[in-house]
């Protein structure tokens, strides 16, 4: 009897080191999100779920999700870090006055010619600001003509952070590391 005990009170104390183990990794470490809309598109679908790593420093250019001024999540890459001064011209990204190559827009632009993708803009005629104000960021979707972000809410306070993700795991066929 004590054995059966002692046997029942190892198995509960297994598991609950697993549950409280699990609840650690996903409230502090890693936690899953689910792209909602087409706002990255090409680089992310609707519907991809993805791992998002708490513990990173959002650096330009990563995919981050944050909590928007709407009470929701939102995913978004990172363009413009504290200090930066960010402005478009004819379809290209210039941060401190250096022009950016954006690869993981190529596919977009080859499937819609008419136009740019990104309509000139300079920070300051967005924000106001000249330079992107410390603990802050400016974002934007890879969907640049159908995506809410910092050129409509503003810039994104390192506060609202809640990682930065690069791994589709589902759906199975599309797992993946994205850039």
């Amino acid at each position: 009897m004590a054995k059966e005990k002692n046997e029942l009170w190892e198995w509960t104390k297994a598991l609950l080191i697993a549950v409280g183990l699990a609840a650690l990794i996903r409230y502090a470490l890693f936690t899953p999100i689910v792209v909602d809309g087409f706002s990255m598109m090409p680089t992310l679908n609707n519907g991809d779920r993805m791992i998002v790593n708490k513990l990173s420093k959002p650096d330009r250019f990563d995919i981050i999700v944050f909590h928007a001024p709407e009470q929701k999540d939102y995913i978004k890459r990172v363009i413009g870090l504290p200090g930066d001064t960010v402005e478009y011209v004819s379809d290209t990204l210039y941060v401190n006055g250096k022009a950016y190559d954006e690869p993981y827009l190529e596919t977009y632009k080859e499937q819609t010619p008419e136009g740019p993708l990104t309509e000139d803009f300079t920070l300051e005629e967005i924000t106001g600001e000249k330079t992107v104000p410390e603990g802050e960021l400016f974002v934007m979707g890879d969907n640049r003509r159908s995506s809410k972000d910092s050129r409509h809410i503003g810039t994104i306070s390192m506060d609202k952070v809640i990682g930065d993700t690069r791994v589709v795991y589902w759906p199975i066929k599309d797992i993946r590391i994205v850039k």
